[in-house]
């Protein structure tokens, strides 16, 4: 499938959306947004399990890992001309280096997050009415010198680019134009108190429905919604399917997008089409392999609705 082009769609937006909080807008997001290339020849990742590292001693098995491991096909500059401003990052060092190092993970090393962040700065620079909120939610063999190593980097890449934390509500895209901000930053650790462009991971809630059965997933979506807080944070509706043991064991050999994604996105997009953003609506909304079917454009074109409400109300 062709991917839409949407790589200035926040600037597009009409005068009155670029006034309202960030957190009322509907921003397509993506699960694991690192994980279009991972490395078969790198260890396993110190976020499996010890019973996993052993058996991938055997190469056929982490073939068969990266299969589940990837859950995206666009790379990062690719996923923002698409519209993508959300992304979900895990990150680890590699124990058995010497020298310090940060790179993304799941399940498999991805590329360094070095190389990821300069990606996503090329872009910004080149596209200066965007803005991308960057979630960084889970850390894997990091001690409190490989936070404060990535702290220091985030402040290299994106430099004044970086939106000081503040009230959430306070954050329109009027005012990060004004402030010339394109860089939110979400960590899950606490070092984010000793840091002002830190935003507390708890400013980004993503409920997590964990199953497999697409039914739950959409009443599970209709939920965690349904309990959003109505100030304060923004809100991540994970619309995503999670293997379990015995998914990977049947489909061992079609991986994650054979076996649960494709026959399911359609029902996904449905759920995502009868959505509406706004303070107890839908927020930012992730999906694995975005390009598989118009998700961005979906997401994008949602925020339309608060057009059509404020003229109802005026």
């Amino acid at each position: 499938m062709d991917v839409k082009c949407n790589e200035d769609w926040m600037g597009a937006l009409p005068v009155c959306l670029s006034t309202m909080p960030l957190a009322n807008l509907a921003i397509p997001g993506s699960h694991d947004s690192f994980s279009y290339w991972v490395d078969e020849k790198s260890p396993v990742g110190p976020d499996q399990a010890t019973s996993i590292k052993r058996l991938a001693k055997i190469s056929l098995v982490k073939k068969l890992m990266k299969k589940w491991s990837v859950t995206q096909n666009l790379t990062f500059k690719e996923q923002l001309e698409s519209g993508i401003r959300y992304f979900d990052l895990r990150v680890s060092s590699k124990p058995d280096e010497a020298e310090i190092e940060i790179y993304f993970i799941h399940g498999l090393y991805g590329i360094k997050v070095w190389d990821g962040l300069t990606e996503i700065n090329t872009f910004l620079t080149n596209h200066s009415t965007e803005v991308v909120l960057l979630d960084f939610n889970h850390f894997y063999a990091m001690e409190h010198e490989h936070h404060l190593y990535l702290v220091n980097m985030l402040q290299e890449v994106f430099g004044s680019k970086l939106c000081i934390a503040d009230c959430v509500e306070n954050i329109t895209l009027q005012y990060l134009w004004e402030k010339k901000y394109q860089v939110l930053v979400f960590y899950h650790y606490n070092i984010w108190n000793e840091c002002p462009f830190l935003w507390a991971g708890n400013k980004m809630p993503a409920p997590w429905a964990n199953t497999t059965n697409v039914h739950k997933l959409i009443q599970f979506l209709e939920t965690t919604l349904g309990e959003r807080a109505k100030r304060g944070t923004f809100h991540v509706s994970q619309a995503i399917l999670t293997p379990q043991v015995k998914t990977i064991m049947r489909g061992l050999k079609s991986g994650l997008k054979n076996t649960l994604v494709h026959r399911n996105l359609p029902v996904i997009l449905s759920w995502v089409k009868m959505q509406k953003p706004g303070a107890m609506g839908v927020n930012i909304i992730t999906s694995d392999f975005v390009e598989l079917v118009d998700f961005a454009e979906t997401v994008i074109g949602l925020n339309y609705l608060l057009l059509k409400n404020k003229k109802e109300n005026s």
